[in-house]
C-alpha cells in the first residue's frame, strides 16, 4: 500500500473509532435515559420536558458552535471540549435526585452530546471529500456500537436495575474522549495554524435558509427524522408495559440498528442507483408504514420486521441528507448546514414531537405513533417535492460534479 494509501487507511479508522465511542453513548442513552428518568420517579410528563428541554435548546447552542468551528477550521478542538464536558454532565446527572438538577444536568449533557454530531460529520465528510473513503461504510462502526451498547445496555439493566442506565452513558462518555483525542483534524489542516476569527457570522445561514430547496430538504428530511421521537422517548417504556423483558427490549433495539448498519454498507450503491433525494422520500415512506402500525399495539412477531424498517426511517434519511449537503452545499458552509440539519431534525422536529408524544402518551399509550405518522406524511410529500424538484433541474441543467465546491 501506498504512503497516501496508508493516511487514507488512517483517517477513515480513526475516524471510525470515534464513530463507534461515541454511539455507545447514544446506544445507551436513547434507549435506557427515559428508564432511568422513570427509576428516579418521574412522571411521563417530567420525562418529555427532560428530553424535550436540549432538544429546543440546541436550535441557539448547535449552530453557533457550529459556525465557530467552520469559521476556524477546528472542528476537532471543539469536538474534544464537547466530549470533555459530556463525561463531567454525565457524572453530576449520576448523583442528582432532584427533578430540577436531573432537567439541568440532562440537558448539558444531551446539548454537548447533539453538538459533537455534526463536527464529526463535517470532520468525516471532509475526508470523504479528499480521501476518496465511502462515507457510510465508516458511519457503520457507529451504528455496530450502538447495536451492541442498547444489546448490553438491556441485559445490564436487567440484571442490575433502572438506576444502572446513567452509569452506562457514563462509560460511553469515557470511550469518546478517549477518541476524540485520536481523532484527525479535518483534511490534515492544523487547527493550531488558523487564525482567530469571529465567533458569529449569520451568512451562511441566511444564505441556506433562502434556498428553497434546502428549506424543503429540512422540511423532508427533518421530520422523517423526528418522527422517531415517540419511539425514542416512549417506546421501551410501552414494551414493558406489554410485558417485554428489558433483555428484549434491547434486542429489538438492536434489530433496528443491525437494519440500519446493513443499509450503510451498501449506501454506496444505493446512492448511485437512486439518489439522495429518493432516499430522503423513502424514508418518510417507510415511517409511515411502521408508525402506524406501532400504534395498534403489535406483538412481538410483528415487531421484529417493524424494526427493521429503522435501516429506512432513520437509515436512509439520514445517509440521504448528508449526501444531499455534500452535493449541494458549498465547503465553507459545510459544517452549518450539517448543523442546521442536526438542529432541525434532532432539535426543532424532535422536541415539539417530544412534547406531542408525552402529552398522548400519558392517556394514550401507543397512540402517541399516530402523531408521528402524520408527521411522516408530511416527511414524504416534502421529500417528493425534493425528488421532482431536482428532476427539473436536471432537465434544464444537468448538475456539474464541481458545483458545490465553488
Amino acid at each position: 500500500m501506498s504512503a497516501d494509501g496508508r493516511k487514507r487507511q488512517a483517517f477513515a479508522v480513526r475516524v471510525a473509532l470515534f464513530f463507534a465511542a461515541l454511539f455507545v453513548v447514544y446506544g445507551m442513552n436513547v434507549p435506557f435515559m427515559p428508564v432511568w428518568l422513570n427509576w428516579r420517579g418521574l412522571t411521563p410528563g417530567e420525562i418529555s420536558v427532560v428530553i424535550a428541554a436540549p432538544l429546543f435548546l440546541r436550535l441557539f447552542v448547535t449552530p453557533i458552535i457550529a459556525m465557530a468551528a467552520d469559521r476556524e477550521m477546528a472542528h476537532r478542538r471543539y469536538l474534544i471540549i464537547l466530549a470533555w464536558l459530556s463525561l463531567v454532565f454525565v457524572v453530576s446527572l449520576g448523583l442528582s435526585s432532584s427533578f430540577g438538577t436531573i432537567l439541568l444536568f440532562a440537558t448539558l449533557l444531551m446539548l454537548c452530546n447533539s453538538t459533537i454530531m455534526p463536527l464529526i460529520e463535517t470532520i468525516a465528510v471532509g475526508g470523504m471529500r479528499q480521501s476518496g473513503f465511502d462515507y457510510g461504510r465508516v458511519r457503520l462502526w457507529g451504528s455496530l456500537s450502538f447495536v451492541a451498547a442498547s444489546f448490553a445496555g438491556g441485559f445490564a439493566i436487567n440484571a442490575f436495575g433502572g438506576g444502572a442506565g446513567v452509569w452506562l452513558i457514563a462509560f460511553g462518555c469515557v470511550l469518546t474522549v478517549a477518541a476524540a483525542h485520536i481523532l484527525p483534524s479535518q483534511g490534515g489542516v492544523d487547527e493550531r495554524a488558523k487564525p482567530s476569527v469571529t465567533l458569529w457570522r449569520a451568512d451562511a445561514i441566511r444564505e441556506l435558509v433562502q434556498r428553497r430547496e434546502f428549506r424543503f430538504f429540512l422540511l423532508a428530511a427533518g421530520l422523517a427524522i423526528g418522527s422517531h421521537a415517540a419511539f425514542y422517548a416512549f417506546g421501551i417504556l410501552i414494551w414493558e408495559a406489554h410485558g417485554l423483558s428489558a433483555a428484549w427490549c434491547g434486542s429489538l433495539w438492536a434489530i433496528g440498528v443491525f437494519a440500519e448498519v446493513l443499509l450503510f454498507s451498501v449506501s454506496g450503491q444505493l446512492l448511485q442507483r437512486i439518489g439522495a433525494a429518493r432516499l430522503i422520500a423513502l424514508g418518510g415512506a417507510a415511517s409511515i408504514v411502521r408508525w402506524l402500525a406501532m400504534a395498534f399495539d403489535p406483538p412481538l412477531a410483528v415487531l421484529l420486521p417493524l424494526q427493521i424498517l429503522h435501516g429506512l426511517t432513520y437509515g436512509a434519511t439520514h445517509i440521504g441528507a448528508i449526501h444531499y449537503i455534500h452535493e449541494t452545499v458549498s465547503r465553507d458552509k459545510q459544517g452549518t448546514a450539517q448543523a442546521l440539519y442536526a438542529t432541525i431534525s434532532s432539535g426543532l422536529a424532535m422536541g415539539c414531537l417530544t412534547l406531542i408524544a408525552g402529552w398522548i402518551y400519558a392517556s394514550g399509550g401507543s397512540l402517541s405513533y399516530l402523531a408521528m405518522a402524520a408527521t411522516s406524511l408530511v416527511a414524504l410529500v416534502a421529500g417528493l417535492w425534493l425528488v421532482s424538484s431536482q428532476q427539473r433541474v436536471d432537465v434544464i441543467s444537468p448538475r456539474v460534479p464541481a458545483e458545490a465546491d465553488r
